[in-house]
């Protein structure tokens, strides 16, 4: 007893109770560019291919990588003498966030012209880039016997936030207005500006390139920081055995569920559910669906290892999409969303616990922030570039069809990960 009362003791730390506002203020833009923002174009009258291509404005997020050294070590003119390097990163990016959701809240969606979408995509980089800080902070401020415990404090904030510009802004739409709706959104995103305000820079170690700057200048001190900071990340990981399947299959391992979760909301309401039922049920539920499904993904990590883990929580994901063939069948049934989507979140949360433990097993801590932007920017890939096809699929088939090649679509990322096992055997180990 006293050891798990010392384990639980490390969640009273303040470093490690801040990280539920820096993960609410991570979680909230991302349903607002996604199944929000798909929910609002469909009740504009835009098109299944229209909303499918609307969610390219994700494409941040995959990319996000590009500039993740920039935000790694570059100083920003007076924030970051006032308020460190990380601070100044996640307060630009905030107050960036909050123009672009104040621009969402006045604009009007027509189709893919108009404001929405440029106010859109401005949101989603935004987003990407304030997520490659609080990775990078989270981090740098953390012992690393609290690592685990801040993990799970930032994926409790995160998972708050998204029910609450998910199921809390389609309840505000549905009731006052898409402009109430995104307006408020941007008044919440005052939590994470507080957070950075109130919270302490951490200590960074200094690095190479920094220690070669002190005694070089011009060119040399130039290519130090390009050396340490842009290449040595990428070279270093390039240096492993079957990188190159690795990305892959980060790439590929969602791709199922991202092609389906293009197209969820428009499928609810075209079903006949309101955004209110849409709400509390898929954000509302979901939201205590997901959690459990987390923490059996965390007793399969444990048990079994990452990779296991990783094939089994894959399989589950899966198969979970045939749930939609039977709501497509069954159609308006509360009873029936209940059930759909309680699997879908169940699995979906086992599948992403294990997931995120292998992105971070990958990364060298030497180069943390870069890696892991790399990394989950493989992923964020599937979510956007691979699935913004998905709406155009679901205008040319009926709706079971489109779930049937949605699970059909999990196939090549649970195969090259079986293949990898067998291939690379200290995989299975990890």
């Amino acid at each position: 007893m006293r050891g798990w009362l010392d384990a639980a003791w490390v969640y009273s730390d303040r470093r490690v109770a801040s990280l539920f506002f820096f993960g609410f203020s991570s979680g909230l833009p991302l349903a607002l560019t996604g199944a929000t923002l798909a929910a609002w174009f469909t009740e504009a009258g835009a098109s299944l291919t229209e909303i499918g291509l609307v969610s390219l404005v994700g494409l941040a997020y995959a990319l996000k990588f590009l500039w993740s050294p920039l935000v790694d070590r570059l100083p920003l003119p007076l924030l970051t003498r006032i308020l460190g390097r990380r601070r100044a990163w996640l307060l630009l990016s905030q107050i960036a966030l909050i123009g672009a959701l104040v621009g969402l809240a006045l604009a009007d969606p027509v189709g893919l012209r108009g404001w929405t979408v440029f106010w859109a995509a401005v949101v989603a980089f935004a987003s990407a880039t304030q997520d490659i800080a609080i990775d990078a902070y989270r981090t740098e401020i953390l012992e690393d016997d609290q690592l685990g415990a801040g993990a799970a404090v930032l994926v409790f904030g995160y998972r708050v936030a998204m029910v609450t510009s998910g199921g809390g802004a389609l309840i505000l739409a549905g009731t006052m207005g898409w402009d109430w709706a995104y307006g408020s959104m941007a008044v919440l995103m005052g939590v994470g500006v507080a957070a950075v305000l109130i919270n302490p820079e951490p200590r960074a170690p200094e690095t190479r390139a920094a220690a070669t700057a002190q005694s070089s200048t011009g060119l040399p001190q130039a290519w130090a920081w390009i050396r340490d900071a842009v290449v040595g990340p990428f070279a270093e990981f390039m240096t492993r055995p079957g990188w190159i399947a690795v990305l892959l299959f980060v790439a590929l391992y969602k791709y199922g569920d991202a092609l389906l979760g293009v197209m969820a909301t428009p499928f609810y309401l075209k079903t006949g559910f309101s955004l209110a039922e849409i709400g509390v049920v898929s954000k509302g539920f979901g939201l205590a669906m997901t959690l459990a499904g987390a923490a059996l993904g965390g007793v399969l990590v444990a048990r079994y290892g990452i990779v296991r883990a990783l094939l089994f929580a894959g399989l589950l994901q899966a198969a979970s999409n045939l749930v939609f063939v039977a709501q497509a069948w069954v159609g308006y049934s509360v009873p029936m969303l209940v059930a759909t989507i309680g699997v879908e979140n169940l699995t979906g949360g086992m599948g992403t616990t294990a997931f995120v433990a292998y992105l971070s097993s990958l990364c060298n801590r030497a180069y943390t922030a870069t890696q892991y932007a790399l990394l989950s920017s493989m992923m964020a890939a599937t979510r956007t570039f691979f699935a913004s096809g998905g709406g155009w699929v679901a205008e040319q088939v009926d709706w079971i069809a489109f779930f049937l090649i949605s699970t059909a679509a999990a196939a090549p990322g649970l195969l090259l990960l079986w293949w990898m096992m067998k291939r690379y055997p200290e995989t299975e180990s990890r």
